[in-house]
C-alpha cells in the first residue's frame, strides 16, 4: 500500500457514499500568523522534460507559502474543477461530484503581503506523492508558513493526472505510462532531485527569494514525494534537513550515508520490525542516516492520514479505512514536521523529539 507504485492516496478503502452537499474546507493554520500564497510557474530551459522529452524544456508549477500581514484577500483555489475531475475519476466514489475538490475552502491568501524581514524565513520544500497534485499538502503547508516558514509546494509536471499552467494548458501523468519498466524510481529520484535544485535556484534568485534565509532549508513530502527527500539531499547539500512521511524507498542510500537530520514519520499499523512490509526499507536506510535521526510511527493511520486527503475525505462521508480521527492524524503530523524543522533550521529545541509524549499516546518511538 505504501509502495511508490502505489501512492495513490485515495485508492484506499474509498467505499463509502459522500455527501455531495458538503463544502469541504482545510482545517486552519495552528500558527500565530496569517498565510499568503503566490504561484510561480518556472521553466528549465537547461533540459528536456524526462518524461515527454519533444517539450525542449521541464516546466514546474509551484505555490509558494509565506506568513503574511493580513488574513483579509481572497483564499487560493485548491484545485480546478479539470484537476479535481482527474484525481478522482478513477476513484468511481458513488455519490461523490468530480469537481468536488475545487470547491475545497483554504486559509491562504492570494499575492497577500509578506510579512518579515529580509532573508529571514527558513524554507521548506514540499514533494508530493506519486500521481499525487501538490494541493495534497496544502494543510501542511499552510501551516507552517502560519508558524513563520516559507514553504515551496511542487508539481512534478507529467507525474501527476493534473499540472494547469498560466496560459491555461494541462498536462497529464505521461510518467504513468512507464512507471512499471526496469530503473523507474531510478529515474525518477534524478527527475525529482533535479526538479527540486531547479526549484531551490529559481526561488533564492526571485524576489520571493528575498524573504529566505538560504542557509536555512529543509525538505518534506509524502509518499513518493517523502522517499525521495534523502535522494534529493545527498543531490543538493543547500538541503540541511529532511523528513519522509510515509514513503516507501525504492533507490537506498549508498553506503556512504547521509549525515544531515531526518525524520520517518509513518503508521505503527502497518509495520512489524524486521518482518517484509511496506517499512523493510526503512530499516535498510535507518543504518546508513550517521546524523540526528528520528523514526516515529501514528498508530491508527493510513496512507492518506498524513495529507489533506484524510480530513477531506472525512467530511464528504468517505471511509479511507483510519481509526484515527483525521483531524488529530493531520495535528499529529503538523505538530511533529514542524518540531523536527523547528529544532535543525531553528535550533529551537522541543520535548516531543527526545521521548514519548502523554499528550500523542498514538506516536511511538521506533528509534
Amino acid at each position: 500500500m505504501r509502495t511508490l507504485a502505489a501512492a495513490t492516496a485515495l485508492t484506499v478503502a474509498l467505499s463509502t457514499p459522500a455527501s455531495a452537499a458538503t463544502t469541504p474546507s482545510l482545517p486552519r493554520p495552528t500558527g500565530h500568523r496569517p498565510v499568503g500564497v503566490t504561484t510561480l510557474s518556472l521553466k528549465d530551459t537547461s533540459r528536456p522534460d524526462p518524461w515527454v522529452p519533444s517539450v525542449p524544456y521541464r516546466e514546474l508549477m509551484v505555490s509558494v507559502f509565506y506568513p503574511a500581514t493580513s488574513a483579509n484577500g481572497p483564499k487560493k483555489q485548491y484545485m480546478t474543477p479539470l484537476e479535481s475531475e482527474r484525481n478522482l475519476e478513477r476513484q468511481n466514489i458513488p455519490g461523490l461530484p468530480l469537481d468536488v475538490l475545487s470547491t475545497v475552502r483554504t486559509n491562504a491568501v492570494v499575492d497577500a503581503k509578506p510579512a518579515g524581514r529580509r532573508h529571514s524565513l527558513p524554507l521548506v520544500v514540499l514533494s508530493p506523492g506519486w500521481t499525487q497534485p501538490r494541493a495534497t499538502l496544502t494543510a501542511l503547508a499552510e501551516d507552517l508558513a502560519s508558524r513563520g516558514y516559507a514553504v515551496a509546494a511542487i508539481d512534478h509536471t507529467y507525474e501527476n493526472r493534473a499540472t494547469t499552467f498560466p496560459d491555461g494548458h494541462v498536462t497529464g501523468c505521461a510518467a504513468c505510462e512507464v512507471d512499471d519498466l526496469p530503473g523507474f524510481w531510478e529515474k525518477f529520484a534524478q527527475v525529482r532531485s533535479k526538479d527540486t535544485s531547479f526549484v531551490l535556484d529559481s526561488l533564492l534568485s526571485s524576489k520571493q527569494g528575498a524573504l529566505i534565509d538560504r542557509d536555512r532549508i529543509g525538505m518534506t513530502g509524502h509518499s513518493a514525494g517523502g522517499a525521495i527527500t534523502t535522494q534529493a539531499m545527498l543531490a543538493d547539500p543547500r538541503i540541511r534537513a529532511g523528513a519522509d512521511i510515509d514513503g516507501s524507498i525504492h533507490v537506498p542510500l549508498p553506503a556512504s550515508g547521509l549525515a544531515r537530520p531526518f525524520l520517518f514519520l509513518g503508521s505503527t499499523d502497518y509495520y512489524t520490525p524486521g518482518a517484509p512490509g511496506p517499512y523493510d526499507d526503512w530499516e535498510t536506510d535507518w543504518p546508513q542516516l550517521t546524523g540526528w535521526k528520528r523514526w516515529l510511527m501514528v498508530s491508527g493511520t493510513v496512507h492518506a492520514s498524513f495529507t489533506d486527503l484524510g480530513v477531506l475525505a472525512e467530511q464528504l462521508g468517505v471511509d479511507i479505512g483510519d481509526s484515527i480521527d483525521p483531524y488529530r492524524a493531520l495535528a499529529v503530523t503538523r505538530t511533529y514536521v514542524s518540531a523536527f524543522f523547528d529544532l535543525h533550521l531553528r535550533c529551537r529545541p522541543h520535548p516531543l523529539l527526545t521521548a514519548p509524549s502523554p499528550a500523542y499516546p498514538e506516536v511511538t518511538f521506533i528509534g
